[in-house]
């Protein structure tokens, strides 16, 4: 029996595409200086990737789609709150670049490894979602500092440091996954 069109096994992919359109206001009020509202706006993109996550696991509603949409919506978001902040000044433009160019590592190789080797799964490997939890992190400190609640500074300094450190071994971790992926499938297909 088909499946209805909508039905609450779909309910942790409308909230992944809710958090991608999340994503224009929070770059709204990040670039008009609205930290209030940007931070207002990011906790709840925050807040509903892990409602999304565990409504998925917890009843079994995990889907290809939102293997796809979940990560989608996480680089959305953080891209272009580092992208932003780092615009505006706040973040260190080098490591704005550092987690656009993971992100587009990570793009460039699931899209490979689709047409050139088997189709990529979407799970992210634990430090990959150790370093999505830090970036939000620091995204979140960044914004409550100005004037909300002020974050000592040695704290975002050490979230600098977890950011880029987990950015660059997750980024360095993909290529190698990737780059053995595709030495085994030309490799295998060259006998």
């Amino acid at each position: 029996m088909p499946e209805a069109p909508l039905s609450p096994r779909h309910i942790p992919n409308i909230i992944s595409l809710a958090r991608i359109l999340l994503v224009l206001p929070v770059i709204e009020a990040i670039l008009k200086h609205d930290f209030g509202r940007a931070i207002v706006w990011f906790t709840i993109a925050g807040l509903s990737d892990g409602v999304d996550g565990f409504l998925a696991r917890h009843y079994g509603w995990q889907s290809r789609l939102g293997s796809f949409l979940d990560p989608v919506a996480d680089k959305l978001l953080l891209g272009s709150s580092f992208i932003c902040l780092a615009w505006l000044g706040v973040l260190p433009v080098w490591l704005a670049v550092l987690v656009v160019l993971r992100d587009l590592v990570i793009f460039l190789g699931a899209v490979g490894s689709y047409f050139l080797t088997e189709p990529f799964d979407g799970q992210p490997s634990r430090i990959s979602k150790l370093n999505t939890l830090s970036q939000l992190v620091l995204v979140f400190a960044i914004l409550l500092s100005p004037g909300i609640l002020p974050i000592p500074t040695a704290m975002v300094q050490a979230l600098l440091i977890l950011v880029t450190l987990t950015t660059l071994v997750s980024g360095v971790l993909y290529v190698v996954t990737w780059g053995s992926r595709f030495y085994r499938a030309s490799n295998s297909s060259g006998d």
